[in-house]
């Protein structure tokens, strides 16, 4: 065990004790305690009457100093609570309060703690190294909260790194990026209704329809000297984004961007502080009242999640020790060709404890709901973005990354497993099978997976000049030959509004209001189709440029009659979705959905019917995608009975003509669409309309 002292110049100095241990037991062997099981992950400590490294919390003590069983479990890859170990811990020994540290770094001659309150020096904190996994400690008295600290390696062919804490609560804001000391344990949280709830639901039988969130662009504040950023706090960003969203009826928010990272136009996707909310928008805490402060207004947060690479930086985990602890030696597997970055090695245990323990962090010590996990294609195929000859076949000779197989595997059952009622989501590019099929059906064990498919043939019909739809019907029919083969989110995500791809709104065709028009029919398209629901923000009210991660929103443009329209029509549509449990009860089940006209190329207008559990308030849909009304459209119905008019894109609020219509339709025994009976609607030019029954 390390502790310290103070030297007269006020550095703190390091010193060796050796705690006290009953019946003659090694220092080290007090973690025993503390192991967790394997395929658990959970223990409890054992109380000793002897002097020991303790951290303290509202309702516990343990042991924290690194035991064999720690080590041994780590090792296994199966110490799911690792960062109660590793990391910067507040602790007492021997009656004094400071913080505890301790760092894995195998490879490493020698490592040192330095920091502000040690002049940086290297020779003032050495710490103590454990095998046989090669983790180091130190436990420094007196620390105060705050401190800034990085670990100096002294590598085995004799270079010295300074590298940020991986498992750091905590770092400065860029362009710092030593790791800060903080205490995540004390926030008080009041949430536990929603927990609870959480726990009893099912997710794929709950509505979902997620508002994507960059929280450092979506509003600012003016740029002040203290402020140059103009961010948001994430409590004030609490506070706003939750009366957002509950007016406009979204059920869950998408946090891009929110473990740290050095890079800003990264958007968050070169992660440096995996275990670290980013210090752009504050504190730890300051991210957990926003969670917190989501769920007691009903509302869940899911976190983007990058497992498949980090960046080069040179405090970051490239080269941790001087050798490749947690990313593959190979550059043909340890390199990402296109994204300059390093790619974790998912074939060493310790590698996949720190990922599947930092899922579980976010999940069980902040509380989200979720994790939307990113380029899973990358990690699934070897030759992902690989010519020839850069890239190593698998023992079989495939291209299939069999380590990262069995990691998702691992990581689904063990998140899902411990934490009923949360997802896993996959961002999946290919049609790899099975990626929300259950692990011990050879599936991946995702909960449910983004529908990149169909956004794209969504976008390329609607990009369509209306007079050549006509012959790209199948577009927006194929969908519902693979629907039920995957557990799905429709998106329409950050990337289809950036890189000169243009905003949803100027992605359509035709003259200004035409544009309009397309685009709320494509959104009840969207809507009324099977799946969970996912949109980017500002395309809720038709954002004109393109998303910048170094700007605000253009909210002005909720003063222009056209773009509050928009966004009125969004919300009746979330309103809608909210309210009929046919919309997502059955997302999976073929009984759910039904085609009434899928042929009706010739005019592009789908028809079809969203069936609920009951047989109750299913939904009729009727959209039509072209500038061209169409009088007493005729629409096959299954019932001869009265079919009422709950949303019409032609009302006024939404910027439709406002035309006096009927609010039930009475069916008739006329054939039509394959029926025994049918009614007649005066559908619009790119008209929508849902009628119930």
């Amino acid at each position: 065990m390390i502790s310290g002292r103070k030297s007269g110049e006020g550095k703190v100095m390091a010193e060796r004790k050796t705690a006290a241990k009953a019946a003659g037991k090694k220092s080290g062997s007090a973690g025993k305690s503390t192991g967790r099981a394997a395929g658990t992950g959970r223990g409890t400590a054992r109380r000793k009457q002897t002097q020991e490294l303790q951290v303290m919390t509202a309702n516990k003590t343990e042991v924290l100093e690194i035991g064999e069983l720690d080590q041994y479990y780590f090792g296994q890859g199966t110490h799911y609570t690792i960062y109660e170990k590793l990391g910067a811990h507040r602790a007492w020994y021997n009656g004094k309060e400071g913080v505890y540290f301790a760092v894995w770094a195998p490879n490493a001659k020698a490592v040192s703690l330095v920091g502000d309150f040690n002049g940086w020096d290297i020779t003032v904190c050495p710490m103590k190294r454990h095998d046989p996994m090669g983790m180091y400690d130190v436990f420094v008295p007196g620390l105060p909260l705050g401190s800034l600290y990085k670990y100096y390696i002294e590598t085995g062919d004799g270079r010295g790194l300074y590298k940020a804490d991986p498992f750091g609560n905590s770092a400065e804001l860029r362009p710092g990026t030593a790791s800060k000391v903080v205490d995540i344990s004390s926030f008080r949280w009041g949430d536990s209704v929603w927990m609870k709830s959480r726990e009893k639901k099912d997710p794929n039988k709950e509505p979902m329809t997620i508002y994507e969130v960059h929280p450092g662009s979506w509003k600012k504040h003016p740029a002040t000297e203290e402020n140059p950023d103009g961010f948001y706090n994430y409590r004030e960003f609490a506070h706003e984004i939750a009366e957002y969203v509950k007016n406009m009826g979204y059920t869950h928010v998408e946090l891009m961007g929110i473990a740290e990272h050095p890079l800003d136009a990264s958007w968050g996707y070169q992660v440096t502080g995996y275990y670290a909310p980013t210090s752009r928008y504050g504190t730890p805490e300051d991210f957990m009242y926003l969670v917190n402060y989501l769920h007691k207004n009903k509302i869940g947060v899911i976190l983007d999640w990058v497992p498949a690479h980090f960046p080069k930086d040179a405090h970051g985990l490239a080269e941790f020790d001087g050798t490749c602890v947690y990313e593959y030696a190979d550059p043909r597997k340890g390199e990402h060709p296109d994204w300059g970055t390093k790619v974790f090695d998912f074939g060493k245990s310790e590698v996949k404890n720190f990922l599947i323990a930092n899922a579980l962090f976010w999940i069980e010590k902040f509380h989200v709901d979720g994790l939307r996990v990113d380029a899973v294609a990358s990690i699934l195929y070897l030759d992902y973005g690989r010519q020839d000859g850069q890239w190593v076949p698998n023992i079989y000779g495939g291209n299939k990354n069999l380590e990262a197989i069995e990691f998702f595997k691992h990581l689904n059952s063990v998140v899902l497993g411990r934490n009923h009622g949360t997802v896993m989501i996959a961002e999946e590019s290919t049609a790899w099978p099975k990626v929300t099929g259950k692990p011990e059906e050879d599936g991946l064990g995702f909960s449910m997976k983004w529908n990149m498919g169909w956004m794209h043939d969504f976008l390329e019909y609607m990009k369509l000049d209306p007079y050549f739809r006509q012959y790209n019907h199948n577009k927006m029919t194929f969908t519902m030959t693979y629907t039920y083969s995957e557990k799905y989110i429709l998106v329409l995500s950050h990337d289809e509004v950036v890189h000169l791809k243009c905003s949803m709104i100027n992605k359509m065709p035709g003259l200004y209001d035409d544009k309009f028009a397309n685009l709320k029919a494509g959104y009840s398209f969207m809507l009324g189709h099977p799946g969970k629901k996912l949109l980017f923000m500002g395309q809720e009210f038709a954002q004109l440029q393109e998303w910048s991660e170094a700007r605000e929103l253009d909210w002005y443009l909720l003063k222009e009659e056209r773009h509050w329209q928009m966004q009125n029509y969004v919300r009746a549509l979330l309103t809608l979705y909210r309210n009929y449990p046919a919309l997502y009860q059955a997302d999976n089940d073929p009984k759910g959905f039904e085609w009434v006209n899928a042929n009706d190329n010739s005019r592009s207008i789908f028809s079809f019917i969203r069936h609920s559990d009951t047989g109750r308030n299913n939904l009729l849909f009727v959209i039509n995608f072209t500038p061209v009304a169409r009088p007493d459209y005729r629409v096959g119905v299954p019932r001869r009975k009265l079919y009422q008019l709950v949303l019409s894109s032609d009302d006024t609020q939404f910027g439709g003509s406002g035309k006096e219509r009927p609010d039930k339709y009475q069916a008739v025994k006329s054939e039509c669409d394959g029926r025994p009976f049918s009614f007649g609607y005066d559908l619009p030019a790119y008209g929508v309309a849902v009628f119930k029954f």
